[in-house]
């Protein structure tokens, strides 16, 4: 295959490439900051990926790129949890997915030939946030911002079945590996401080990276797997398991929780990413035949922290 993929030095996208050059594909990286996809993929370790500059939000030359490609990846996206919510912050959010998705698919658009896939990422905030309720690909969409931003970001996506391009919409809950969310929580624990955030009664669904790349490859390669997947594991936790499951293999105490108004002093409203949750079941994926290598957390958190 030859597939492009936006957001390729992220911390899926990396990993995403390096599968796919591992396995012989060709890989187009399309990126805003050229020098820093080449420092992360040297020429002489990834012949076959080449580097192509970008402007996520405006047409150009760029798109002429597509042509050939087999399939799309577009993870790109301004990050959710790099600060506060200002409303600065808001416009660049749903911008860089609104925005990003619709020049994509405008690209696609003009192909020749076109590509057959576009694996286009959501979030599981799509459902909106709720201590009791269970969520499944066939659940509405919620209230609050991050419903929004997902709503709009799929939207976008949809108009390439328009153009008879398969699309495979994820809808992502947080990604565990070493980096990302781990990366942040892990200091903390080391120096016997660690414990749950908020009240620990909130859901924390959750995906292993490697389960995640799985899965992006399965979308791109089977021609049967089309629409909406949940890529979350089969057993979300609440956070207080969750912290007791990361203290257990990191051989620390989990006792020392994180008060909730402090995580909203440092991140106003970005705070509900973490502070609120949602129980996210991925049952479409399992219909489809997926097969997790981590569907339990203490498994994939032993992987992580011990590899």
């Amino acid at each position: 295959m030859k597939v492009a993929i936006t957001g390729a030095t992220g911390f899926v996208g990396s990993r995403l490439v390096e599968r796919l050059h591992a396995e012989g594909n060709r890989v187009l990286v399309l990126t805003r900051n050229p020098e820093r996809a080449r420092k992360v993929f040297p020429s002489n370790n990834f012949p076959n990926v080449e580097i192509v500059a970008y402007t996520p939000r405006e047409s150009g030359e760029w798109q002429k790129s597509i042509s050939g490609c087999d399939g799309v990846v577009n993870l790109a996206g301004e990050s959710l949890a790099e600060g506060r919510w200002t409303p600065e912050r808001k416009e660049a959010i749903m911008d860089s997915r609104k925005i990003g998705t619709q020049k994509i698919v405008e690209a696609i658009s003009q192909a020749n030939p076109k590509p057959t896939v576009l694996v286009n990422p959501s979030a599981i905030g799509y459902y909106g946030t709720s201590e009791t309720a269970t969520f499944d690909e066939t659940s509405p969409a919620g209230d609050g911002f991050l419903a929004s931003v997902c709503e709009t970001w799929e939207t976008e996506a949809q108009k390439v079945k328009d153009l008879d391009v398969r699309l495979v919409i994820l809808r992502v809950g947080i990604v565990l590996g070493m980096g990302g969310a781990i990366a942040k929580m892990l200091p903390p624990f080391k120096l016997f401080a660690g414990g749950p955030i908020g009240s620990g009664r909130q859901w924390f669904s959750w995906i292993d990276r490697e389960d995640l790349v799985n899965l992006i490859l399965s979308s791109l390669r089977r021609p049967d797997i089309e629409g909406v997947f949940n890529a979350t594991a089969p057993n979300p936790v609440r956070m207080a398991e969750f912290s007791h499951t990361l203290g257990q293999v990191l051989k620390r105490p989990s006792w020392l929780p994180v008060p909730g108004f402090a995580l909203e002093v440092l991140l106003g409203d970005a705070a509900v990413v973490v502070l609120e949750g949602q129980q996210v079941l991925p049952k479409r994926t399992l219909q489809s035949g997926f097969e997790y290598q981590y569907p339990k957390l203490k498994l994939a958190l032993e992987n992580i922290l011990t590899s």
